[in-house]
């Protein structure tokens, strides 16, 4: 989540609403289907008080996707249960991947800030140190005289 607060009527992909007659309908599986993937962890809707279940958009995607792979690639629902955990540690790294870099890009703007402070407080009244060169030239100096009268 972002940090902001939320609009509590605010719909979201998120928001269960469904209950599980209208997602197996709107995903095309018998309800026992849908139950018995509740059982098996690879879709796990909300509860409400009554424990009766209720599925957000996204849960009615991931219904559809799990037909797909089961009907369609052939795959064992063991094995789409691995891809779901997979898909979903890869979308949590990603989210803390954006994270440090978010950090990251704070700590690179904090730093340039405090070495410019560190910049801006130089004294600019030193003459910075340059090494004379040396020469075999002799100077010889002479006082003048002070004539009297």
């Amino acid at each position: 989540m972002d940090g902001r607060r939320r609009n509590p009527y605010e719909l979201t992909q998120d928001t269960p609403v469904y209950v599980i007659s209208v997602a197996a309908q709107l995903s095309g599986l018998h309800p026992q289907t849908l139950r018995q993937y509740d059982r098996l962890g690879l879709v796990s809707p909300d509860r409400t008080a009554g424990r009766g279940r209720r599925y957000s958009a996204r849960d009615i995607e991931l219904l559809r996707q799990v037909q797909q792979l089961s009907q369609t690639e052939g795959i064992n629902l063991a094995g789409i249960k691995r891809i779901i955990e997979l898909e979903n540690q890869v979308a949590a790294l990603q989210a803390r991947v954006a994270e440090m870099e978010d950090a990251l890009d704070g700590a690179a703007a904090a730093m340039r800030q405090r070495e410019a402070a560190v910049h801006a407080s130089y004294r600019r009244d030193l003459v910075p140190y340059q090494e004379v060169q040396q020469t075999s030239a002799l100077v010889v100096w002479r006082p003048k005289r002070q004539q009297s009268d």
